[in-house]
């Protein structure tokens, strides 16, 4: 199976779900993005790992992990994003040390998260990205200004407990694939992620 590169395109707050956000990958070769639903704390820790201007006086996580890393020269290499299930990504951290090579399972959220602090690449299987990729629709003017967007879209402000990266579709069962479709249009043009990337799990669990 041929690997697609993904790379960051932002962090946007979910419009149904309390406390969760939406991370945004988008192939670099293509136009597809991949929505993935993620908890408050994953979220403040990559917005705070790519917008360099911000220092915690006290290293979070993701940071510790990065600290411990380096202490004992283990290296993260690259992340893949190799399996979906029930809306549920699967991840694995690729890494090294002393040229001896380590494949560890990770939560999506927490291997892009280090992906970042270690400037490894993020890959998806090609399959994964058909099945679950969806495309933005933007007029003109947006492309003229999709590259003065920020990466991350806001900071968030308050931090809960995390919120399962588990998609439940239960809401748009009842849908035909038409309605659905015609859904995910909609939520697409209004930025709504977390909502099209339930629909569209709801699309492929029924054309499976």
């Amino acid at each position: 199976m041929s690997l697609v590169k993904l790379t960051i395109k932002g962090i946007s707050y979910s419009q149904t779900q309390n406390g969760a956000y939406a991370l945004i990958l988008n192939e670099v070769d293509g136009e597809r993005n991949l929505p993935i639903v993620i908890g408050a704390f994953e979220a403040q820790s990559i917005a705070i790992a790519l917008e360099k201007e911000i220092k915690p006086p006290r290293p979070l996580t993701h940071d510790l992990f990065k600290n411990f890393a380096d202490r004992f020269d283990i290296v993260v290499k690259q992340v893949i994003i190799h399996k979906l299930v029930d809306g549920v990504f699967f991840s694995s951290i690729i890494c090294e040390r002393d040229k001896i090579e380590e494949i560890i399972d990770a939560r999506t959220s927490d291997a892009i998260a280090l992906a970042i602090r270690f400037n490894a690449p993020i890959f998806t299987y090609k399959n994964i990205l058909d099945k679950a990729g969806i495309y933005l629709k933007l007029n003109p003017s947006e492309k003229e200004d999709e590259e003065n967007e920020d990466d991350v879209l806001s900071e968030p402000e308050t931090f809960g407990e995390e919120t399962s990266t588990k998609i439940n579709p239960d809401d748009y069962s009842h849908y035909t694939l038409e309605e659905l479709y015609q859904k995910l249009d909609e939520a697409v043009q209004n930025e709504d992620y977390e909502k099209a990337a339930k629909i569209r799990d709801e699309i492929s669990k029924k054309e499976s």
